[in-house]
């Protein structure tokens, strides 16, 4: 229950999805743009609720701090495949 309480909070899949999407670590101004410029506040809330959860976690350099998934990420963006294809399917049908 806690991670889909954790995966049901507002943006925190499109965040992880952005993560995955280039499968490079990515800057925080770069993923709130990437996410149609949410809130900082927001996006500093949900990264920080990934990294807690060992879902994502920052590399720093020397200008700012980059986000990757972590294994466990990679990980969760493979079992949401399924979700995924469903989805797909779903569409069609609509």
């Amino acid at each position: 229950m806690a991670a889909l309480d954790l995966l049901g909070r507002r943006w925190t899949l499109r965040v992880i999805w952005e993560l995955h999407r280039n499968g490079v670590p990515i800057g925080f101004r770069d993923l709130q743009r990437r996410c149609d410029d949410m809130s900082s506040s927001v996006l500093s809330t949900r990264l920080t609720e990934l990294r807690e959860a060992g879902i994502a976690a920052s590399t720093a350099t020397a200008a700012q701090p980059s986000w990757h998934l972590t294994a466990l990420g990679d990980d969760l963006v493979t079992a949401m495949g399924p979700l995924l294809d469903w989805s797909r399917a779903w569409a069609e049908r609509r």
